[in-house]
């Protein structure tokens, strides 16, 4: 009874936390919006709240608790799952300190907003808000993403305060113990420069708004609504089922821009399917991962990046989004050609057939209604609205469909107001877990860029090794920001990556847009890239499959993903940088390519391709990458001399084919 009683406090406190967090954001969207200063902080303090509210501190051991017995085939023990209730009081030290921080906020706003670095003196109090926004940070940060970020950070933290002690590009010049606490507690709590910069400020002006979007529109129906658009355009072709989750995850990343969410909605459904046809299980988990993880580049809403690109570039969120479009489908195309090509070769499936016939239940034009929500978003960005005003224009139509659904449709796809309540929490929990790397990230960049010099001595240090060499600098580029990627939630991932390898890739003649596009794809492609591919492993579970052969796979799948930064950074028409006939120009010259990658990574086109005409359809792919004339003619020559060859063989063995 103790233990129930304890839950009923610990959920009246999450429905109150959620009804604050939403009464505050909605009242900087409708009323007033408020100066980052004070924006910024009292989102964090909800963020931290829902994240200590939802994540006890006993949480992992009831969780190894609870394993442990289901692979006993038992229930767990009540006594044994409340052995660690003791360390929740922690939990109250730590809502003691959100409070304090809020306190903090609200009456030291006067003077943080008219503060002068140099001039004006950091106070004691001042330095104990810095230590405990630190604390609770990172043990929120622990808590739900584990230890790599908060080793990440700490190792960070610790360099802060041991760089005048490090050798080679690691030094700089060491300050007065007073001077340096000062520094530290004034860039870290006391200005814009750290914990509550740009990226915090961002997820409580955009992408709060945004995700609850995402969660509302997906429970009234418009996430299935996707996702059986896109089984049945998929419906009568060859490998049916892995089309089908390449278009499925095309839609359904356009709203929602996670990888692993996309996984867990699409691939429950066409991972089976693909498998019943044939398809191995590591390859149907790579398709799932590689068509999900295109969802964080692919326009309108794409990942959480690119929310923070737009601020942190001064620019339109509608310019990033259109500057995505080309890239996202070459990225798509690709996909589509080698699962058709995987069909055609392994199975060598001719239209449809009874084992690979997907069943779409309830008819599509009826509900095509659903869609309105994303549409009427879409025209409010491109109209120039801001992204708070155009998140909650969808946000309320999704509201307003679905009391339309009650009366038009036979409450087809109605949410009534315990599940729309179910949504708000679910809504808050998602942006909260977005706040908190986003926040934690501004201690990273406040110690690379303020406190010491590590930004600039790393910027040196790649330069001297590229020298003049754009492709060299690049390519370090693209290891560091893939390891990062590994390492890091994609927007740590992104906004590390435009703080150590942005300023060397635009001191090489890269404009703002490519360089940060450049880093913002490889956080995203470490998605799928072995040994850490959460996207991959999230599908491998699904597909019972390998997950480090479902890995291997999905970074072989996608490899045009990983040509494609390149693509834009030589050639910026693919951004849609140029004339309408450079662009054009570039566009086709992109897909071309990205037609060649694609049979050389199935290895198919009219017969199985020989080593040597995968080589070059590789080269042909190179030649239309590269923006040169005499390179992509070239590639053209090689390319359709290779498939014609191949045509020819296919039509030796089997004259039936055309």
């Amino acid at each position: 009874m103790v233990e129930e009683k304890k839950l009923s406090i610990r959920k009246i406190a999450m429905i109150v936390v959620t009804i604050a967090f939403f009464g505050f954001q909605m009242y900087i969207a409708l009323v007033k919006q408020l100066t980052p200063m004070l924006q910024s902080p009292i989102h964090l303090v909800f963020a931290l709240s829902m994240i200590y509210l939802y994540a006890p501190a006993d949480a992992g051991y009831r969780k190894k608790i609870t394993k442990k017995a289901k692979a006993e085939g038992r229930e767990p023990d009540p006594k044994e799952l409340n052995k660690y209730a003791v360390l929740n009081y922690l939990d109250l030290i730590a809502f003691a300190g959100i409070i304090f921080l809020l306190y903090y906020t609200l009456t030291q706003y006067p003077r943080l907003r008219d503060f002068v670095q140099f001039i004006d003196p950091v106070t004691a109090l001042d330095k104990a808000i810095m230590v405990i926004t630190i604390v609770l940070l990172l043990e929120a940060v622990r808590r739900t993403l584990g230890t790599i970020l908060f080793g990440f950070i700490l190792v960070f933290i610790a360099y802060a305060w041991l760089a005048p002690h490090m050798p080679g590009i690691f030094f700089t010049k060491g300050k007065p113990f007073q001077q340096m606490l000062d520094q530290f507690t004034i860039g870290m709590t006391m200005t814009e420069a750290g914990v509550f910069g740009t990226p915090l400020y961002t997820s409580a002006n955009s992408l709060f708004y945004f995700i609850v979007f995402g969660v509302f529109f997906s429970e009234c129906g418009g996430g299935q609504l996707l996702i059986d658009i896109g089984m049945k355009f998929s419906n009568k072709s060859s490998g049916g089922p892995a089309k089908a989750a390449v278009i499925s995850s095309a839609l359904m990343g356009m709203v929602s821009g996670s990888a692993v969410a996309n996984v867990s909605t699409t691939g429950v459904m066409t991972i089976p399917m693909m498998k019943r046809i044939g398809y191995e299980p590591e390859e149907a988990g790579a398709v799932e991962a590689v068509a999900s993880t295109g969802g964080q580049v692919m326009p309108p809403i794409m990942g959480v990046g690119a929310f923070i690109m737009a601020e942190m570039l001064g620019i339109s969120y509608f310019r990033v989004a259109t500057a995505a479009i080309l890239p996202a489908l070459a990225y798509y195309f690709g996909v589509f050609v080698v699962v058709d090509r995987l069909a055609k070769r392994r199975y060598q499936v001719q239209g449809s057939s009874e084992n690979a016939k997907i069943n779409v239940a309830t008819p599509i034009l009826p509900r095509l209604y659903l869609l309105l929500p994303v549409i009427l978003l879409v025209v409010s960005i491109i109209r120039g609205a801001s992204l708070m005003r155009s998140g909650m224009i969808g946000i309320f139509s999704c509201l307003v469909l679905n009391v339309l659904s009650y009366f038009i449709n036979n409450k087809q796809n109605f949410v009534d107001l315990k599940k729309l309540g179910k949504c708000c929490m679910a809504g808050a929990k998602q942006s909260a877990e977005i706040a908190i790397p986003t926040a934690a990230c501004g201690i990273i960049i406040n110690v690379v860029t303020g406190q010491t010099s590590l930004a600039t001595n790393l910027s040196s240090l790649i330069s001297s090794l590229g020298t003049n060499y754009l492709f060299l600098a690049m390519l370090i580029a693209m290891v560091g920001c893939m390891l990062l990627g590994m390492a890091l939630p994609t927007v740590a991932a992104y906004l590390v990556g435009v703080i150590l390898f942005v300023p060397v890739i635009r001191s090489l003649g890269v404009d703002a847009l490519c360089a940060n596009m450049f880093v913002f794809y490889y956080g995203i492609m470490a998605q799928i890239t072995p040994p850490v591919c959460v996207a991959s492993y999230t599908a491998a579970g699904i597909a019972d499959a390998d997950a480090m052969k479902t890995g291997l796979k999905g970074m072989t799948f996608a490899l045009v993903g990983f040509m494609v930064p390149f693509v834009f950074v030589y050639n910026p028409a693919i951004l849609l940088e140029g004339s309408v006939s450079q662009i054009a120009i570039g566009a086709v010259q992109l897909l071309i390519g990205t037609f060649f990658l694609g049979m050389t990574v199935s290895g198919f086109f009219k017969t199985n391709l020989k080593l040597w005409q995968r080589v070059l359809c590789f080269v042909a792919a190179i030649g239309f990458i590269i923006p040169e004339l005499m390179t992509t003619v070239a590639g053209l020559v090689v390319g359709c001399i290779t498939l014609l060859i191949n045509a020819r063989e296919a039509k030796a063995k089997n004259p039936a084919i055309a």
